[in-house]
């Protein structure tokens, strides 16, 4: 039977019938186009080039506005030949004993910035973790958290020169120490911001478990957040503390001790094969600061490198191995892997409540 003699008398006089058939007649589904029918419309893209041209500007203005003498740019591959063929020069020189007295300065002044910059790290480390906590929106109640907030973002937006110049030389006199100083306290702002966030984004479960099982608040930080955020906060630091060595080459131009002063000394007299000394001194040790930091963060981070699993025995699968990679003993009488090929082919298996057919 057609579907025209299926209908109800008078039913083809209505307007659903009407656009079915209108319908039917342009596209051959039966159905009526409708919205969802129609074609997407294409995005419109012009916040986003309006957003390109406005930082274009913003760009081009910032450069002229230096009042660099762009002329000169076509100079630097020249003069940079020059300068490195000096101070090439020194470092490809014979070791003659002044030669070795310039190496042996070099590398004792690199050491001193480390030593700067790990007394500073270590010093931003122990007040950023509790600093951090307390900069946690989920951790402190609002008053603390928009006063501890407010300081130290005034801590970030003083730079470490700052700090150097303003309050630890004046306090501390010339020498490593004051660096040190200045370092720690900036580290310290930038540190507990870092670890702020790092709290705020755990997981709320631990969290939640330990306050329903009655523990106290020291208690949940100890057992619920450290072990969450520790990996990430120890990154964060060795991170700060690569920062750390290439600011306190800075803060020794200011007489802060370091390689930086012996920098400063070293280009007021032109000496530019000592120069050249210096910087591959402070290069090789730099790289290897940060290979040694980048293995600690991945160790921390991800853990050991596991060992070479034993290999289990035939058709087992993952789920039956233990953590050394082998099978998982049974407790059970008949549930071992002799038993299991056993039920594989029909037999019958002992269970805790009589004999079960598999």
């Amino acid at each position: 039977m057609s579907d025209k003699s299926s209908r109800r008398p008078g039913e083809e006089s209505s307007p659903q019938y009407q656009n079915l058939e209108r319908g039917s007649a342009g596209s051959g589904t039966g159905f009526a186009p409708d919205r969802l029918d129609a074609r997407p419309v294409k995005p419109s893209k012009l916040g986003y080039n309006i957003g390109l041209l406005i930082a274009g500007i913003l760009f081009i203005g910032a450069v002229s506005a230096t009042g660099a003498s762009w002329g000169r740019l076509a100079q630097l591959p020249a003069n940079m030949v020059d300068y490195f063929g000096l101070m090439a020069r020194g470092v490809f020189q014979p070791l003659t004993p002044e030669t070795q007295q310039s190496w042996l300065s070099a590398i004792e002044h690199m050491l001193e910035s480390v030593q700067i910059a790990w007394v500073g790290t270590v010093l931003g480390a122990l007040f950023s973790l509790p600093m951090g906590f307390l900069a946690a929106r989920t951790m402190t109640p609002l008053p603390v958290y928009v006063v501890v907030r407010f300081i130290l973002s005034v801590i970030r937006a003083v730079p470490e020169i700052i700090f150097a110049i303003a309050i630890m030389l004046p306090i501390f006199g010339l020498g490593p120490l004051a660096g040190a100083m200045a370092l720690g306290v900036s580290s310290i702002g930038t540190l507990s911001k870092l670890i702020s966030e790092a709290v705020e984004s755990v997981d709320r479960g631990p969290l939640e478990s330990a306050r329903a099982a009655g523990a106290t608040e020291v208690q949940v930080i100890r057992w619920a957040v450290l072990p969450q955020v520790m990996p990430e906060v120890i990154a964060i630091w060795l991170y700060r503390f690569e920062v750390n060595i290439r600011a306190s080459a800075i803060l020794g131009v200011l007489g802060a001790g370091g390689i930086g002063s012996l920098l400063s000394s070293l280009f007021g007299a032109r000496a530019w094969d000592r120069i050249g000394i210096t910087i591959l001194v402070i290069i090789v040790v730099t790289i290897a600061v940060d290979q040694i930091s980048a293995w600690v963060r991945h160790r921390v981070i991800h853990g050991p490198k596991r060992r070479g699993s034993r290999p289990g025995p035939p058709g087992a699968d993952d789920s039956s191995a233990g953590h050394d990679g082998g099978p998982v003993p049974s407790t059970q009488p008949g549930t071992g892997a002799g038993s299991g090929a056993a039920a594989g082919a029909g037999t019958t298996v002992p269970g805790a409540s009589g004999t079960m057919n598999l």
